[in-house]
C-alpha cells in the first residue's frame, strides 16, 4: 500500500512539474499550438491523438480555463492577420473583412505573406496576449467573437 502512495506521489510530481515548464506564445505558436490555448483542448486531443510527446507539448503551452475567466475575458482590441494571397480560400473571413470589419473600431485588418488567418487579442497597451487562429471560423463566429470580447474604443473628441 505504502508502495502504491509513493508511485502516486512521483506521477503527481512529475505532472506538476510538466504544467509548470510553460513555453512562450512565439515557440508554441511554432510548435502549431495558437489555435489551443486551453488546456481542456490538450484533453480533448490526447484522446484521439496517442502521441504523449505532442500531448505534453500542448499541455505546455495550455492555460487553465475557468468559468469566470473564460467569460469575463475581454480585449482593447484585435489584429485579424491573414495572408491576403490565401483570403480566397476563406469566403466567411473575406467577406467578414469586406462587410464588418469597419463596424468594430478597435479592429485592425493586416496582411502579413504566408499568415495563417488568426486573431491577435490586445491588451490596453497594445500588447499581444493571445492568438487565436480562426481558419475554419464562419462570418457569424467572428461577429459574435468580436462583440463579446473586444471592448469598443471610446472616442475622445
Amino acid at each position: 500500500m505504502a508502495k502504491e502512495l509513493w508511485y502516486a506521489f512521483i506521477v503527481f510530481c512529475v505532472i506538476s512539474n510538466v504544467r509548470s515548464e510553460q513555453l512562450s506564445a512565439q515557440t508554441c505558436e511554432d510548435l502549431g499550438f495558437t489555435g489551443l490555448a486551453l488546456c481542456s483542448d490538450c484533453q480533448a486531443m490526447a484522446e484521439y491523438i496517442k502521441d504523449e510527446e505532442l500531448v505534453s507539448d500542448c499541455k505546455k503551452c495550455c492555460v487553465q480555463e475557468s468559468e469566470d475567466s473564460i467569460n469575463k475575458a475581454t480585449y482593447s482590441g484585435a489584429i485579424l492577420e491573414v495572408c491576403m494571397r490565401k483570403l480566397t480560400f476563406y469566403p466567411d473571413i473575406l467577406s467578414f473583412i469586406e462587410e464588418e470589419a469597419d463596424d468594430f473600431n478597435s479592429l485592425h485588418v493586416q496582411y502579413h505573406y504566408g499568415s495563417p488567418p488568426k486573431l491577435i487579442m490586445l491588451d490596453e497597451d497594445g500588447n499581444h496576449k493571445e492568438i487565436i487562429r480562426i481558419d475554419n471560423w464562419k462570418r457569424e463566429h467572428i461577429l459574435q467573437f468580436l462583440r463579446e470580447k473586444v471592448r469598443a474604443k471610446v472616442s475622445t473628441s
